[in-house]
């Protein structure tokens, strides 16, 4: 419905096997829920200068969703080109209606892609697990011990919580359980919201 309302299309889940991208630790593409990003942060915790950043964008449904806060910029991040030129063309369609029109969509394999060194929110809705999920944590911890900051990260993929725990790097800050009846259903669709912070490093004595 909201597609419909929008003239955009990001609802139609693809096969990487029919673009050619299938590999171990890549998920296929499926379109996350209009309300993700809504369910766990509040306008009012954006900041003019914050900087939000879509891992595996498909489509671009989070890139106009976040679109629609203060950000000074939002980047989707998409390792297939087909899918990033849907995303273009949806903001396009759409962009007279965000408030964030600085919008940057990049095709590039999330294992080669550097996380710029001013984004403050994250998100991703398992677009890769595995090894791969890994390798971009590692880099999201480099980035904010190279340029300390605090950086959020909305992630829709419950399969990974006790990994970010167990990091002892990543703060859970709140939890939007899914609508579904089961307890089980609601955990599957949680939104989760964490924090990163630097490293704290004892000077040596």
């Amino acid at each position: 419905m909201v597609d419909r309302i929008l003239d955009v299309e990001t609802a139609h889940g693809v096969d990487l096997a029919d673009l050619g991208l299938a590999a171990p630790d890549r998920v296929n593409y499926e379109a996350a829920s209009w309300r993700d990003v809504r369910r766990v942060l509040r306008p009012s915790e954006v900041r003019r200068n914050d900087v939000f950043l879509d891992l595996g964008s498909g489509k671009g449904r989070i890139v106009l969703m976040a679109a629609r806060y203060p950000f000074s910029r939002v980047i989707g991040v998409e390792l297939s080109e087909s899918l990033t030129a849907i995303a273009r063309r949806n903001v396009a369609t759409c962009r007279l209606r965000l408030r964030c029109r600085n919008i940057e969509l990049v095709t590039a394999d999330v294992l080669g892609y550097r996380i710029p060194d001013d984004v403050s929110f994250v998100y991703m809705f398992n677009p890769f697990r595995g090894a791969i999920f890994e390798t971009v944590i590692t880099q999201l911890i480099a980035s904010v011990d190279r340029c300390p900051r605090a950086v959020q990260l909305i992630l829709r993929d419950g399969a990974n919580h006790d990994r970010l725990l167990r990091s002892g790097r990543f703060e859970l800050v709140r939890t939007s359980l899914g609508p579904r009846p089961t307890r089980e259903w609601r955990e599957a669709t949680a939104v989760r919201l964490y924090v990163l912070k630097p490293s704290r490093r004892e000077d040596s004595a």
